[in-house]
């Protein structure tokens, strides 16, 4: 149960219940029964919120689907019960008959518009408060990841299917960022924009502007974390306290730095690729380079070709906690290298 609405059950059903009691106080004949009526009262209030419980999940657009299930399902029902087949006969049977057609209308209607909401939305297009499928999976998108400038890499190979929801706050903190007075702060800032329209520049893709504004800077984190729960929507950083924050919310989000890592190709002994040598060694003959993901080639008789890309065959991995250092040899002079 919400912990947000336990407490105003709670007081809804204390409400209910006093209220069973003060009708005592109304109706002098029901004076020996306030016990009785306190405990009616407090079986609706009860009733009523479960009721509730019962009826989580339950969107607006169902809702409305309900609400014009119901009605058309009785404009039937009148239709057919003021038509001529219903004229004369018994008035009890005929009542009873209506009573029946109603129920058995609406219940019909009720069926029918929940089971098609979507195709009811297109019959009363202005019940969708927002113009976008809600059964798309969303992904918010924080300022950090803008910036980063990979999420267009990634969004162009086709590989995000979700919508990217993009705050009003997030853009309008970019564009402050791309104000500002200080040159690295503000190259950040237009990269992020240029992200921003090679983002729009994608047919494929789906962005949704949401209209919401922050009064503070400091609480943009903290609206972040609102929208991709109230949205039930992933969220997208790269700024690891934001995403501790929304783990701890129970919001799942998604981290490009490790997808990066987790798109590097796994190497293995014997294995040939080409490598730049940038400094020497601790051992002699030995020389250093790296790879594009960070790892460190240890090179054996490397050292008289620093500043070179060699070809060179790994004979041995070994994992740090910073990746993992690969021991390499040269590789001969006829072997074709792999870019790693």
């Amino acid at each position: 149960m919400n912990k947000t609405l336990l407490p105003i059950r709670i007081v809804f059903i204390l409400l209910c219940t006093a209220a069973g009691w003060l009708v005592c106080y109304t109706i002098r004949e029901w004076d020996a029964y306030r016990v009785t009526a306190a405990s009616v009262g407090f079986f609706i209030g009860t009733l009523v919120v479960l009721v509730d419980v019962m009826l989580k999940g339950f969107s607006l657009r169902g809702l409305s689907a309900l609400t014009f299930g119901i009605a058309v399902g009785s404009l039937i029902a009148y239709m057919v019960a003021t038509s001529p087949l219903f004229s004369e006969g018994d008035p009890e049977m005929l009542y009873l008959a209506r009573l029946a057609l109603f129920l058995v209308c609406a219940y019909l209607g009720t069926v029918i518009a929940l089971r098609g909401k979507d195709e009811f939305n297109l019959v009363i297009p202005y019940v969708r408060f927002v113009p976008h499928e809600v059964d798309v999976p969303l992904v918010v998108v924080d300022t950090s990841v803008l910036i980063d400038g990979r999420i267009a890499r990634v969004c162009e190979t086709g590989f995000l299917s979700a919508a990217l929801v993009i705050p009003r706050f997030v853009l309008n903190e970019l564009q402050s960022i791309a104000d500002s007075t200080d040159p690295l702060r503000q190259a950040r800032g237009r990269r992020g924009l240029d992200v921003l329209n090679a983002l729009r520049a994608i047919k494929t893709l789906d962005i949704r502007i949401t209209e919401s504004e922050v009064t503070k800077r400091e609480d943009v984190d903290a609206k972040l974390v609102f929208l991709a729960q109230s949205m039930r929507a992933k969220l997208l950083t790269t700024d690891y306290n934001l995403a501790k924050m929304a783990e701890f919310q129970g919001i799942p989000w998604l981290n490009l730095n490790k997808l990066a890592k987790s798109l590097q190709p796994e190497l293995m002994i014997g294995e040939r690729l080409e490598v730049e040598l940038v400094k020497p060694g601790k051992e002699d003959g030995q020389a250093i380079g790296y790879l594009s993901d960070g790892s460190m080639v240890v090179v054996t008789g490397g050292r008289p070709h620093i500043g070179q890309h060699v070809a060179v065959e790994i004979i041995s991995l070994l994992p740090t906690g910073a990746g993992k250092m690969i021991f390499a040899r040269m590789g001969g002079e006829g072997d074709h290298a792999r870019v790693s």
